[in-house]
């Protein structure tokens, strides 16, 4: 029985640990946001897309977000860095997963690249 139960606790920590991956772009005007008005959160925050938003219900949790590749002629724009958002704004029609802060994106690839390749979790 024991065993069972370690089994089952193990499998549930491990699945927890599966990055999704999406793409991001970024945003540079944080305030206000759909999700806490005119309160400021930092600047390592992101915007969800669409079929991320579910009516606001994804506002205030954290993703660590890593880029794993380029989506256009800019070679090589990851940095190798992971960096943790926390979503407060929707992104309605955004050509994105996450749409990050201009510092976030930063952190993790070239701004120039505009849209990357994405892992979160």
């Amino acid at each position: 029985m024991h065993v069972v139960v370690v089994v089952g606790t193990l499998l549930s920590l491990i699945s927890v640990g599966f990055a999704v991956p999406g793409t991001a772009t970024f945003y540079t005007s944080y305030v206000p946001s759909a999700c806490y008005g005119n309160q400021d959160n930092g600047v390592l925050i992101a915007a969800a897309s669409d079929p991320l938003w579910n009516d606001g219900a994804i506002c205030g949790k954290t993703y660590t977000v890593t880029c794993t590749g380029a989506t256009n002629p800019v070679p090589h724009p990851c940095t190798g860095q992971s960096v943790t958002v926390k979503v407060v704004d929707h992104c309605p029609g955004c050509g994105g997963t996450l749409d990050l802060s201009r510092e976030a994106f930063a952190t993790i690839a070239n701004p120039v690249a505009g849209i990357i390749k994405i892992d979160y979790y």
